[in-house]
């Protein structure tokens, strides 16, 4: 499991308001260790997946074009 500092997490702006779909990331911790981690809110015990910014970068492209 990533140890990530709970006030590192934040919402993607792309996550839903409804609570359907929840997305966060750690910049902070991205910063500082070269991947970026991401999870799911709505299990913030749960695992969090660690991908390169490269990776998230397109996903973060994909979002945006409505591409998901």
């Amino acid at each position: 499991m990533i140890e990530v500092p709970e006030s590192a997490w934040r919402a993607s702006s792309y996550s839903g308001n409804n609570g359907g779909e929840c997305v966060e990331w750690a910049p902070s911790y991205a910063a500082a260790h070269g991947v970026v981690p991401v999870r799911d809110s709505k299990r913030p015990t749960g695992p969090a997946l660690r991908v390169s910014p490269t990776a998230w970068a397109g996903l973060v492209k994909a979002a945006a074009a409505d591409q998901l």
